[in-house]
């Protein structure tokens, strides 16, 4: 089976200042790349102007796009309309759920949504105490079951996991650990480990690393724009070697 070519990034925070900034680096991804994820913080404070410079960016590219919402996304409580525009352009957006697309001869599953926090093994929230504090943590483990339930249900050759928030604090290295309950949470990489994927991929942590691993062993990717410096990066799926490098495209883009 011929490697799978993943082009990624999140992040990128596009304001309606930004039209037209982001897309000539997606010229050419289709030499690159077989499918584009985009892993949530699409726009700034979430707003439907904010939404359509990102329809615009984005639609009408040689390649299969799949995105999630981040928190910013969020912001204005119209994420609902910016994700309606996003399907209107041909962009899939996940919000816990699934898509299969076809990748260089490959059936490629891509499972996630947006993910939320709560922290990490030893150091995170439980559903105790404080309505609030259990609203907090189930919304988390709500997520979680219905990721664990569409990995077991797409049909695919592979399998990859599309998040905006992390589940896993390897990713965070250089963020205050203070904020790494904001930041993501264990329970997410516990339901991937417990059906199986072959690669994670998330944004979120602006001052994060980008490489991490799950407790289950499941590469994990951080490719939030800063962290990435770069427009995307894409990242092989190799049939005979689980562990090979990523490799990354070239471009670039403006200081952000």
């Amino acid at each position: 089976m011929s490697p799978v070519r993943i082009a990624a990034v999140g992040d990128v925070h596009l304001g309606t200042d930004a039209r037209g900034w982001y897309r000539p680096s997606l010229d050419g991804i289709e030499e690159r790349a077989d499918v584009l994820l985009l892993a949530g913080d699409l726009t700034r404070h979430g707003t439907l102007e904010e939404g359509r410079v990102v329809v615009d960016e984005f639609r009408d590219l040689p390649v299969p796009v799949v995105a999630v919402l981040g928190n910013h996304d969020y912001h204005s409580d119209v994420q609902r309309e910016i994700a309606s525009m996003l399907r209107d352009a041909g962009i899939t957006v996940l919000m816990n759920d699934s898509v299969v697309v076809k990748a260089n001869g490959t059936r490629l599953g891509i499972v996630g949504g947006k993910g939320f926090g709560g922290g990490f093994a030893g150091k995170c929230a439980s559903e105790f105490g404080e309505r609030e504090i259990k609203d907090f943590v189930g919304h988390t483990k709500r997520i979680a079951t219905e990721w664990r339930e569409a990995l077991k249900n797409v049909v695919a050759d592979r399998r990859i996991v599309l998040s905006h928030y992390s589940p896993v604090k390897d990713t965070l290295l250089g963020e205050p650990p203070e904020i790494y309950p904001f930041l993501g949470s264990y329970l997410l990489a516990e339901a991937v480990d417990a059906v199986g994927a072959d690669l994670i991929i998330h944004g979120h942590a602006h001052a994060g690393v980008e490489k991490g691993l799950t407790p289950g062993g499941i590469r994990v990717r951080n490719v939030a724009l800063p962290v990435l410096k770069r427009a995307y990066a894409v990242y092989l799926l190799h049939e005979e070697d689980e562990e090979a490098e990523p490799e990354y495209a070239r471009e670039s883009v403006g200081a952000y």
